[in-house]
């Protein structure tokens, strides 16, 4: 039985109280979900800046009552001690979540993307600390590996942050090592690949590629790619990214704490390419798709050529097992976007 079986089976006969932050958001409540379905009691923390009330109104549809009542939401922000405390009060596990995303929008506001994401940050580690909860895993993103050129992103190696986004990502991962050195509070970071999947949000000027391509698709909007169309991401399903979170939190191997995993599929996917596979998809539903060619401009500041994920340490410390190929997980996006936009 694969290791994250083994751990959902566990969970589920001995249900523990976890806390998400940036809940609403699309990893946040996909998290959500599946803790829910397991029986967990879950306590979630978001302002609602880039998540949206109903990510949490489709968990609610998708759950049944008896496990919708054990979640509770506290609005607010990670920029107040105060209510990271009471967010974490009594949890046994904190899965970290909340950021201000995209490289393009940290070059923008520097000083927004920092209060978020490093003050935020550490005020959750300062209330992980006090509530004495077993292991605090975050977001960590595979900005980290800035300018190295080697593939694939191995994760002892990394090179020069490309943007503020990149810079703060890093310190969460310098924060949270002396957190475990100073204090003792066991940490996992996972560095996430292009994650995508159901609830991400396509609209906004800092979405991501494939809600973008979707939405635009659907609704016959002219679609950008930045560059030439050759460079190339390791996209990651969300189910997979999920599986990474449960098991951070769960490894009792003592190897496993206080480090930092890739979390992707391991293979490389170019934006031509990714391009042609959403309008493939999206031709079932809507023909005339079929027509669609994107547009071609310059390539964007603070942005990588190329990312490709060495999985190896996740899957021999954690036991990950990426289970969603990008066209499987493109599959499942195309269905959950047709049907709600």
């Amino acid at each position: 039985m694969a290791q994250y079986d083994v751990i959902k089976n566990e969970l589920e006969a001995n249900p523990k109280k976890w806390m998400i932050t940036g809940v609403a958001g699309f990893i946040g409540s996909n998290l959500l979900e599946t803790l829910l379905d397991l029986g967990q009691e879950v306590v979630g923390l978001d302002n609602f800046s880039t998540g949206h009330l109903h990510n949490l109104t489709q968990v609610q549809e998708a759950v049944s009552p008896e496990r919708w009542q054990r979640f509770a939401m506290i609005k607010g922000d990670i920029c107040d001690l105060a209510t990271c405390q009471q967010a974490c009060a009594g949890a046994d596990y904190v899965l970290h979540q909340a950021a201000l995303g995209s490289v393009p929008r940290s070059i923008e506001d520097p000083i927004t993307t920092n209060e978020n994401n490093i003050t935020g940050f550490l005020n959750m580690l300062v209330a992980s600390r006090d509530a004495g909860v077993r292991r605090f895993v975050y977001a960590a993103s595979s900005s980290t590996y800035g300018d190295h050129p080697g593939l694939p992103k191995v994760e002892d190696t990394i090179g020069q942050p490309l943007s503020p986004y990149a810079v703060t990502k890093y310190v969460n991962e310098l924060y949270a090592a002396v957190f475990a050195r100073a204090y003792g509070l066991q940490s996992i970071g996972l560095r996430y690949f292009n994650v995508f999947g159901k609830r991400q949000d396509p609209n906004g000027a800092y979405a991501a590629v494939i809600p973008k391509w979707f939405s635009g698709m659907i609704r016959g909007q002219e679609l950008f790619i930045n560059g030439t169309g050759e460079t190339s991401r390791d996209f990651c399903y969300i189910d997979n990214t999920v599986q990474a979170n449960i098991l951070a939190a769960c490894a009792d191997n003592e190897q496993a704490a206080n480090q930092v995993y890739n979390v992707a599929f391991g293979e490389r996917t170019s934006l031509n390419e990714l391009f042609d596979a959403i309008r493939e998809r999206v031709v079932k539903f809507v023909p005339v798709a079929q027509t669609m060619r994107p547009t071609y401009r310059d390539f964007r500041a603070g942005d990588v050529l190329h990312s490709l994920a060495d999985i190896s340490k996740a899957r021999e410390l954690l036991g990950y097992e990426a289970k969603y190929s990008v066209g499987e997980g493109l599959d499942l996006a195309a269905h959950w976007y047709v049907e709600h936009l």
